[in-house]
């Protein structure tokens, strides 16, 4: 039996959540030689060893470090580190994972290199182009020779994008398997007592989108709400260090720090913010995988956006798109709390078993 290199390629905390299962189950192969590539595009070294510690993850087995920059700044080196990495390595297949820059550079080189590449959260589509996300999912599909997927839309949109049907793999939701994997371990870490707060008794909220942080007015109406809401219950906010220095930049600071009930605090380790996320009364947010994780999970979710590119969290699910409107935003919260926000079901295959599904295509 001959030795497959698989390369697994990540770049930010959400792609760790996803790659750790699969990474896992393919270190129970023996004709499997995982190799783990961390680009550092989410380059704080403290979280990333929080979240590899908490995931149980192994270090990884090439860092990169390219840091931040633009959109393109940080495409390109990510592109350049790895054309060389794999040119020494010389793998049999690349494995990426969702949808940031680092996903797109890794399939691209790969896809150069004429190395086969698997595409796990293949087919999510949000149509909205001013999405960098959007642009990286598109691309990466185009290219990729296995897409694997996570829910019903994703096998029509790429059904309709002419992808052949020998290529796409219904394998359910990764992200879901770290959840699983991990919710009883959350549930006895510290982070309720330290924050002051008692389960189903606070908003837990995140905020990182360009489309809301970058722009005064938004974060403005935003804000308007979240002033109105932590009257009634305490808001618990890790803050993503963009938003921070966005609040900043527009002189919200203190603003922000005079109302008692809105807790900030910096960006959390995969166990506590799943803690947060497990017992909270609801959620505010504007990130994907939280839509996802809420659902499972059956917590109110209020997506700060007009589309996602994951509709079953909305038909399935306990999620709703809430209109950037202040009074909208308030009205929704408090339906929220009120219990208007009703899962119908867990979405199929979002069973914990994704990553076993996924190798197991892989070994084929």
């Amino acid at each position: 039996m001959s030795l497959r290199t698989i390369v697994n390629v990540v770049g930010a905390r959400p792609n760790f959540v996803k790659i750790a299962p699969i990474h896992r189950q393919m270190l129970k192969c023996p004709e499997l030689r995982p190799v783990l590539i961390h680009t550092g595009q989410h380059y704080d070294q403290k979280m990333s060893q929080a979240f590899f510690e908490d995931l149980h993850m192994p270090e990884p087995d090439q860092y990169l470090g390219v840091g931040s920059g633009t959109h393109g700044e940080q495409t390109g080196a990510v592109m350049i580190a790895l054309e060389r990495l794999f040119a020494e390595i010389k793998p049999d297949q690349v494995v990426v994972v969702g949808d940031v820059n680092s996903t797109l550079a890794a399939a691209l080189v790969a896809a150069k290199m004429h190395i086969p590449i698997a595409h796990v959260e293949a087919g999510l589509r949000s149509f909205d182009r001013t999405m960098p996300e959007e642009i990286n999912r598109i691309c990466t599909d185009a290219i990729s020779d296995q897409l694997f997927v996570t829910e019903q839309s994703g096998l029509d949109h790429l059904a309709h994008e002419g992808v052949s049907p020998d290529k796409i793999f219904f394998t359910g939701n990764v992200m879901i398997d770290s959840l699983v994997e991990h919710l009883q371990k959350a549930r006895e870490n510290p982070i309720l007592v330290e924050m002051g707060v008692k389960p189903r008794d606070y908003a837990l909220m995140t905020l990182h989108r360009p489309s809301n942080v970058d722009n005064a007015e938004m974060l403005d109406t935003i804000f308007s709400a979240i002033e109105v809401l932590q009257r009634d219950l305490p808001v618990l906010f890790p803050m993503h260090p963009r938003t921070g220095k966005m609040i900043a930049a527009f002189g919200m600071e203190e603003r922000l720090k005079s109302w008692k009930n809105l807790i900030t605090v910096p960006p959390l380790a995969y166990l506590p913010f799943l803690r947060l996320l497990s017992e909270a009364a609801c959620v505010i947010t504007d990130s994907g995988g939280i839509q996802e994780e809420t659902t499972y999970l059956d917590i109110p979710c209020l997506t700060l956006r007009e589309s996602t590119e994951r509709p079953i969290t909305i038909t399935l699910g306990s999620n709703r798109l809430v209109p950037l409107q202040t009074q909208a935003i308030i009205e929704q919260a408090r339906l929220a709390l009120n219990g208007g926000f009703k899962r119908k079901s867990i979405p199929p295959l979002w069973d914990g078993h994704a990553s076993e599904r996924i190798v197991e295509v892989l070994r084929r």
